[in-house]
């Protein structure tokens, strides 16, 4: 079931409207829904045309302000108010009203949209509030411009200059906040994009290569390697290895024969592979993760920006004293003039362009700050969020480990070193792709040790290999291959057992029938992640391990890193009901992952921690991404996001109370340009200060108790 991006009805994709934006189809519950949508990234576009109109204008005006103010203009304001005398008819407020106009009417137009639909569902926010302000200032100055008399105020008063600079400086704020998190959109498209687009398909005993949309329910396919499996199926001939880390998060390949399962845009490693297949469209496993993450991120919502919460309330209050200001003039004095005058005032005044800088100065700030240490900040709501941490769920796979085998035990049996062991056993080995075979091939290259060349070879698919190297019978593979030539394993079976729990995949050599010794490799830990998880423990953050894996080495990898809950042999769809379990337990949640299989439980989380070096879906579906590898930033992550989130909350208050503070002077009818200019500028520059003060935070500091 669909739902539709307007109003969040759930329709039915069979008979609801659609349409296509960006290569994604989307679904509508009614005309007027499909009318009011539009395609997110062209809607940037243009906010970024309408903030160039806006700040073009200021900056025009700044610079014959400046001009003025340092008597290179020709002319003196005080003495004629014609900036350019050659142009009699030129005034300052004519010239005025042609720079403003383009930036009212064209920059502005976003707060207008924002303003009727804050209305239309009876709300108020910062798209009223800067609405009512500049729409006040600019319709007031018209009437002093161009009806002289009908107002006993001076031309020099108008307020174009002042509705002008509120709308670039909140349309840069707005701007700046929506460019962060753009691609709000992107992880459902790159996740379409992994599977491949064409397939070879075997008709009327002939390879054709046809678009992969057009694959049906038992198709035989040709998979070679190299390539990616075109969508779910089943093998029917030929056996190779798969890597599906992707999916599930396993970091070693599958071995794959004929009768085994195989998943659609995983990667065929080695063996030429004949598949039926089982699922197309919709009902694939890579569909399905689509659709969770799809839901996750229409269901997460949008948390409502502290602006317009503050707005909700402070809106509301300054046109209820603007509009008590002008009754008390008018009907307690009998002064309809100053009632006006105070009334505009009022609304101009409590309009602080500050407002709508307060979040993204400090968000800039922030995110500078933490892209310093590889830490990327994509949203305010992430900020809000990140206070309320109480869990913190962690992928294994490519997160707490390094997402590659290595080899962590060399045994040697009989009169062999370990030395001759790689050596016989990477020997073997060479040419091959197998991951396995690649983390022994690198041990010997660490070792320096020069590898012989082989007189014989043969591979056991789903076993191993036999090989015969400098004279000697070998054989390499796990315990069926040694069964298969006739050679027990009872001897070595405790030593097995010990690698094997601790999670460890154990290969066996044997030379001339005997077993010579064996060699266990498995995903190796990062070097912080036992910190990082010590650390997020010293803050009262709860750890869990949520992971694709098997629960034995599951399990041998919390123990190393102290993580106390597992949570094992879990599908990609499946984490984010996890999740979500958590969720209703009342906890807020932060996931922590790197790859495809990551992506549903990011999206469904509060917070969704990407680690940098993942995938690329995983980074657009979280809201922090890590540009390291080092599992300490995730403390260091929402360290940093509390301290941002302070100072946007510090920024609030400062960009109100300039402004408020001069609320009541303009109430009392001392209507002054200089008075609505000095709080502007007073109130952008104390939040701008104090949004730099987040530059000393000591991001590398140590976190302690004492910090909770």
């Amino acid at each position: 079931m669909a739902r539709d991006p307007v109003c969040g009805m759930a329709v039915d994709e069979k008979t609801a409207l659609y349409s296509k934006i960006g290569g994604r189809t989307f679904y509508f519950c009614a005309p007027t829904c499909m009318h009011t949508f539009t395609n997110p990234e062209k809607e940037l576009r243009q906010l970024k045309r309408r903030m160039y109109v806006a700040a073009s204008g200021a900056l025009v005006l700044a610079i014959i302000r400046g001009a003025l103010y340092l008597g290179l203009a020709i002319g003196a304001v005080a003495v004629t108010w014609a900036p350019f005398p050659q142009i009699p008819f030129l005034t300052w407020g004519l010239l005025l009203f042609f720079i403003v106009t383009p930036v009212q009417f064209i920059g502005g137009w976003t707060f207008y949209v924002g303003a009727y639909h804050a209305i239309k569902n009876r709300t108020a926010n910062m798209d009223l509030l800067v609405s009512i302000g500049t729409l006040v200032a600019y319709f007031y100055s018209v009437v002093v411009l161009f009806f002289p008399g009908a107002l006993p105020v001076k031309e020099k008063d108008v307020y174009f200059d002042v509705s002008a600079v509120i709308i670039a400086f909140v349309l840069l704020g707005k701007y700046m906040e929506e460019a962060i998190k753009k691609r709000s959109s992107a992880a459902v498209r790159k996740l379409l994009d992994l599977s491949p687009a064409t397939a070879i398909v075997i008709k009327d005993g002939m390879e054709k290569e046809i678009p992969a949309d057009q694959i049906q329910v038992e198709d035989i396919l040709i998979v070679r390697p190299g390539e990616k499996i075109p969508t779910d199926g089943i093998v029917i001939e030929g056996s190779s290895a798969i890597d599906e880390k992707m999916i599930t998060g396993e970091s070693l390949p599958i071995d794959k024969t004929v009768g085994d399962q195989v998943i659609g845009a995983t990667l065929n490693k080695q063996g030429l592979l004949k598949i039926k297949t089982t699922k197309v469209g919709r009902e694939t496993t890579l569909s399905q993760i689509i659709h969770v993450v799809e839901e996750a991120q229409s269901s997460t919502g949008h948390i409502q920006r502290l602006v317009d919460s503050v707005s909700a309330k402070f809106v509301p209050a300054v046109v209820s004293v603007a509009v008590a200001s002008f009754a008390i003039w008018y009907l307690v004095f009998g002064n309809f003039i100053t009632g006006l005058l105070s009334f505009v005032a009022v609304l101009i005044i409590a309009c602080p362009c500050a407002m709508g800088i307060a979040t993204p100065a400090a968000l800039m700030v922030g995110v500078g700050k933490g892209a310093e240490a590889g830490i990327l900040i994509r949203g305010a709501e992430y900020l809000e969020r990140s206070q309320k941490i109480k869990t913190i769920v962690f992928d294994k796979t490519g997160t707490l480990t390094k997402g590659e085998p290595s080899v962590t035990d060399v045994v040697s049996l009989e009169s062999y070193g370990n030395e001759q062991i790689v050596s016989f056993s990477a020997s073997v080995e060479i040419g091959s792709e197998h991951p396995l075979a690649q983390a022994i091939i690198r041990e010997a290259k660490r070792m320096g040790i020069k590898l012989s060349e082989l007189a014989e070879f043969e591979a056991v698919p789903g076993m191993g290999v036999r090989a015969v190297v400098d004279g000697k019978h070998i054989l390499f593979g796990n315990r069926k291959i040694l069964q298969k030539f006739g050679i027990p394993t009872d001897s070595i079976e405790p030593q097995l057992l010990h690698l094997e729990s601790a999670g460890k995949t154990v290969m066996i050599l044997a030379i001339e029938q005997k077993i010579a010794g064996m060699i266990a490799v498995a995903d190796t830990l990062k070097e912080s992640s036992a910190s990082a998880i010590s650390e997020l423990k010293k803050l009262g953050i709860e750890t869990v391990m949520l992971t694709g894996d098997n629960e034995k080495t599951a399990k041998a990898v919390a123990q190393n890193v102290g993580i106390d809950k597992v949570i094992a042999n879990v599908l990609p769809a499946e984490k984010a009901n996890v999740i979500k379990k958590i969720q209703s337990e009342g906890k807020v949640v932060a996931m922590v992952g790197d790859g495809i299989n990551d992506a549903p439980a990011l999206a469904q989380a509060d917070i969704g921690i990407a680690i940098g070096s993942g995938s690329d879906i995983a980074k657009e579906t979280g809201g922090i991404i890590l540009i390291k590898d080092d599992i300490m930033d995730v403390a260091r992550a929402v360290k940093l996001s509390r301290a941002t989130m302070t100072k946007i909350r510090q920024n609030l208050f400062w960009a109100l109370a300039y402004n408020t503070g001069a609320v009541p002077i303009a109430a009392l009818g001392l209507l002054n340009p200089i008075i609505a200019a000095l709080a502007m500028a007073l109130s952008s520059i104390s939040v701008i200060a104090n949004s730099s003060l987040l530059k000393r935070f000591k991001i590398e500091k140590p976190i302690t108790k004492m910090e909770k």
